[in-house]
């Protein structure tokens, strides 16, 4: 049963994953442009749901067997440590979300409002149903204290520094903190650790390797995103 479970969810990431660059490249443009509406041949793109390739044949985007990878990876890793508990499935729908905006975030430093309002709202709605069901290992109520705990958290350092901390991450946040909160209070500061961590080690790699000076802007996004995803499997195989 345990091996049948990490293998769906390694299955159900490699299947989702493989959407994800066409969001990706539709997304990934500066604050003041349009979502892409066409592929780089021309092509109208009608819908955001689909693979990244145009009608010749050719792939844009990110390189889709990559993140498929990396999707089904995260899923695996999320179904190894929260086992058969129903917000397991809360965690494996929002999972690829997570991977695009940790894609579109590091290419273009932009955290889109389409997907980090709404994912907030998910959250707490799903994990409102998960908490309806037995054998759930979390608390609703605590999800929501943080959300509005790290959202919080996150606004106050973006009215001390803007400029090293994008308001989309504010946003994001809100989300990352529901779903570190629904595991308590420990989840909730290990996974915010865990997001400065990355993000000051990869900092200081791009300054040993000197592609980049101590004020260089990062993307936080990706980082904060891989924090939370610590913080969740530390939480999941705690509960």
């Amino acid at each position: 049963m345990y091996e049948t479970l990490i293998i769906g969810a390694l299955l159900w990431g490699a299947l989702a994953g493989l959407f994800v660059p066409r969001a990706v490249y539709r997304l990934s443009v500066p604050p003041d442009e349009a979502w892409r509406a066409e592929s780089p041949g021309g092509a109208p793109l009608r819908s955001w749901v689909g693979l990244a390739r145009s009608a010749r044949g050719e792939w844009y985007g990110p390189r889709t067997t990559t993140v498929a990878l990396a999707t089904a990876l995260v899923c695996a890793a999320l179904a190894a440590a929260t086992g058969t508990r129903p917000e397991l499935g809360v965690w494996l729908l929002l999972a690829p979300f997570g991977v695009l905006l940790a894609v579109v975030d590091f290419g273009v430093h932009r955290l889109p409002d389409v997907l980090t309002l709404p994912l907030a709202g998910a959250a707490l709605v799903l994990l409102g149903g998960a908490a309806l069901l037995p054998e759930h290992a979390g608390s609703w109520i605590h999800a929501l204290y943080g959300g509005l705990a790290l959202g919080g958290a996150y606004f106050v350092l973006f009215l001390i520094s803007p400029n090293g901390m994008g308001f989309g991450d504010v946003k994001l946040a809100l989300s990352l903190g529901a779903v570190l909160g629904w595991y308590g209070w420990g989840a909730v500061l290990l996974g915010t650790f865990a997001g400065f961590l990355l993000a000051a080690l990869y900092g200081g790699f791009l300054v040993i390797a000197r592609r980049a000076g101590r004020k260089t802007a990062i993307p936080f996004g990706p980082f904060l995103i891989g924090g939370a995803f610590l913080g969740l499997l530390a939480g999941a195989y705690a509960a």
